[in-house]
């Protein structure tokens, strides 16, 4: 297995646990709807990642797509999520436009896997 692959199995851990505390956050404050919202995203794409890594290693996609597309996972569910937590608890968000740009980036990381199943097999 690649480091890569080790580095994103990682990242869906933190990503996971990261999305069950914000669900229990969100359950037990009042108006938390962003943290729930936030949650889903982390637990949701920590699942596409460790699948991404999975079907990369297995040779069903290409593999470096497939690599790319987890990484952009990581990053775009760290992004919408940090940025609508930050919002709860801060009353501002990360930087203009983050909530959109990491949901703009796991679009491009699910059209990637896409890409990836169709192209030929790779290491």
């Amino acid at each position: 297995m690649s480091r890569a692959c080790r580095i994103l199995i990682v990242l869906a851990a933190i990503m996971g646990a990261d999305g069950v505390m914000l669900a229990a956050a969100s359950a037990h404050q009042a108006d938390a709807s962003r943290l729930a919202s936030a949650s889903s995203m982390l637990l949701f794409h920590a699942t596409a990642v460790l699948a991404a890594v999975a079907l990369a290693e297995r040779g069903l996609i290409h593999a470096r797509i497939g690599i790319v597309a987890g990484f952009g996972f990581v990053v775009a569910a760290g992004l919408f999520a940090g940025d609508l937590t930050l919002r709860q608890y801060a009353g501002q968000g990360l930087f203009p436009m983050a909530a959109p740009a990491g949901g703009t980036l796991l679009i491009l990381s699910w059209l990637a896997v896409a890409v990836a199943a169709a192209w030929p097999r790779r290491g």
